[in-house]
């Protein structure tokens, strides 16, 4: 297999996908053996879970319902940091100064694990050490920074005051963190791919899993007429599929945007950049093909909720006041989940029989936070514990702190359950539609999702999310119909892009008049 532009979530075409390199051959599939783990999702998370649990002598199986770096690997801007979303002060707020720690211990432990990797398997992936600035442009940032400055120093993350930042706009204050990193994502987790598959593990792709039943301890998961047999189960898919599950109400999704571009000169960044905005903005260099790029990305928003258009109409903006840009290259986004005690969720599946787990609510620290998931779940696996299992357990009820970001994200679930099922004009004709694009409509009574196709041809689906019966809405940048509520995605034709949904929406035969 070798990846190419129609092997992401979205229309748009990530600069990953420019030069990736084919897999390794496969281990085939035992449909009559009983494995010890299945890893569902081919991500940062999934093939590190994987690749770990094979090299420890057990057999497994990664399924995806794509290909591998299909979702927000293959969309990821793949900075590795020590530091991350949710600072240091928030979790010892939230939490405790000894969980801030932790916290910075575990993240400090993945980015020497990905080294590790990549120079045990001789990986090709563009790994470089850079320095992380984060920098503030007024008094509120800077009290911030400073915040963040003392309690990364607290938790005993290497971090100092600088007077050099590389971007041409002004700024009062910044800090720089040593031995950060940035890779090639996709390279890496083929890399990661392949040895798996070297030690025997089995990779299956176009593998949608459906259903999952527990008989005497053994999962059995079905993929159309095929079965999995398993006697554990890793969903490395962002969020739990399937069924509604505590953690659909504990995390809320969004969508980040990227840009690559040429400079008309050389002011490309030498390290990993970052301002204070909120929502942040992010700088980094990366060279393909003996190109230099500057990857930006920002003006991140909740899935279903803003103008993505807008968004990277914003981002280019932002950017060109930062660096002399030439020309936008490419320009795509993915989608993370914010958990809603700012850390993220890893461990026993809540509700699901035992030896179900789950690794979700990364924010936007995925490369570093899905390796810091791969750690704990295989020690879970392996061992029953894990030094981190307290700390980012799935059950967890507490901090206060984070009740006020469930009860505020879930009064807006409702609200979008609600309120987008009213006020809908009645269509008459989709004339007026652009081509290659969709719109929410009511026809003959019923709400129905519109897609209008290169060709003018016309595509109606039932715009109701098959997870929890929200009213999807249209992105126009990525071409796809996304949930509001629980970030589930589907394609111009109803297909199910991004989970937790795992039924297509329904589609709709209706006479609708064109007047074209």
């Amino acid at each position: 297999m070798e990846t190419n532009q129609n092997t992401r979530d979205g229309r748009n075409q990530s600069l990953w996908q420019k030069n990736t390199t084919p897999t390794a051959d496969q281990t085939p599939f035992n449909p009559s053996k009983t494995y010890d783990v299945l890893v569902v999702g081919a991500g940062i998370t999934g093939l590190t879970t994987a690749l770990l649990l094979q090299k420890a002598g057990l057999q497994c199986v990664v399924a995806d319902a794509h290909n591998l770096g299909y979702g927000t690997t293959g969309g990821t801007t793949a900075h590795i940091n020590t530091f991350a979303d949710t600072t240091y002060a928030e979790v010892e707020s939230a939490f405790s100064k000894d969980a801030a720690r932790q916290f910075a211990e575990s993240i400090a432990e993945s980015v020497e694990l990905i080294h590790e990797l990549v120079e045990t398997y001789q990986i090709d992936c563009d790994f470089e050490w850079k320095n992380g600035y984060v920098y503030s442009q007024n008094e509120q940032e800077t009290k911030e920074l400073d915040d963040i400055l003392d309690s990364s120093i607290r938790a005993g993350v290497e971090v100092r005051v600088t007077n050099q930042v590389p971007v041409t706009v002004e700024y009062q204050k910044a800090i720089v963190f040593d031995r950060q990193a940035q890779f090639h994502p996709l390279k890496y987790i083929l890399g990661l791919q392949s040895q798996f598959s070297n030690l025997g593990g089995v990779v299956l792709e176009d593998t949608f899993i459906q259903d999952v039943k527990t008989e005497e301890g053994v999962h059995i998961a079905s993929a159309g007429s095929a079965q999995i047999r398993t006697k554990a189960i890793v969903y490395a898919t962002h969020i739990p599929p399937g069924g509604i599950n505590v953690l659909h109400f504990r995390n809320a999704p969004y969508r980040s945007y990227v840009i690559a571009a040429t400079l008309t000169y050389d002011a490309y960044p030498d390290g990993l950049v970052y301002d204070m905005q909120e929502p942040y903005h992010y700088f980094r260099t990366h060279v393909i093909d003996g190109q230099k790029y500057l990857v930006a990305g920002g003006h991140d928003h909740k899935t279903g909720h803003g103008d993505p258009q807008q968004s990277f109409e914003d981002l280019i903006s932002f950017t060109k006041q930062c660096y002399p840009v030439k020309e936008v290259v490419t320009q795509w986004s993915a989608q993370y989940y914010v958990p809603a005690d700012g850390l993220p969720y890893i461990g026993k599946l809540p509700g699901a029989p035992d030896g179900i787990y789950t690794a979700t609510g990364f924010n936007g620290n995925g490369m570093i936070l899905g390796t810091v998931s791969a750690m704990v779940l295989s020690d879970l696996i392996l061992q029953g514990e894990s030094e981190y299992k307290s700390l980012y357990d799935p059950a967890r009820i507490k901090p206060i702190a984070g009740f006020t970001e469930i009860i505020k994200e879930n009064a807006d679930v409702v609200a979008r359950f609600v309120g987008d099922r009213l006020g809908l004009e009645e269509i008459e004709s989709v004339s007026q539609l652009p081509e290659d694009s969709g719109e929410i409509v009511e026809y003959d009574g019923q709400k129905l999702a519109i897609y209008k196709d290169p060709h003018g041809n016309i595509q109606a689906l039932d715009p109701v999310c098959t997870h929890a019966k929200c009213i999807v809405h249209w992105n126009n940048s990525e071409k796809s119909w996304d949930c509001p509520c629980h970030g589930a995605r589907f394609d111009t034709d109803g297909t199910v892009l991004t989970g937790p949904a795992r039924e297509n929406l329904t589609r709709i035969e209706a006479n609708i008049p064109t007047n074209q």
